[in-house]
């Protein structure tokens, strides 16, 4: 069974990183998503899914229980969903304005920074 969930993880995240490295925007951002649904999934598996008892410490002891499951990951994956949410709503409205400015999401047909040269050709002295 843990093979089977390695290889899904993988391919997840195998797909994810095929659309990040497309020219496309919203490509892009799906790839990212799908990574970081990865890299929690990953998290998620390593805090152990099988276990039978939950993460609450019983009235008069200091420790979880020995086949309790692990509430680390749980707040980490909490944590990066957050903040997965709020990275896809910013490149969303990067992407609406590119489709603004450009009329396309090809992300090739993006070179105005490149078409201004390097700020460090003697036009405009270093930073």
């Amino acid at each position: 069974m843990h093979l089977l969930y390695a290889f899904a993880l993988s391919l997840i995240a195998a797909c994810g990183l095929y659309l990040a490295l497309s020219r496309h925007a919203v490509s892009l951002i799906i790839g990212i998503n799908l990574i970081s649904a990865a890299v929690n999934l990953v998290i998620f598996y390593a805090g152990r899914i099988v276990t039978r008892a939950p993460a609450i410490i019983p009235e008069g002891e200091q420790v979880l229980a020995a086949d309790a499951a692990n509430p680390v990951p749980q707040a980490l994956i909490l944590t990066a969903i957050v903040i997965g949410f709020s990275l896809t709503a910013v490149l969303a409205s990067i992407a609406l304005q590119t489709w603004r400015r450009l009329g396309s999401l090809d992300l090739r047909r993006n070179g105005y920074a490149e078409a201004l040269g390097s700020p460090f050709d003697g036009k405009g002295g270093r930073p």
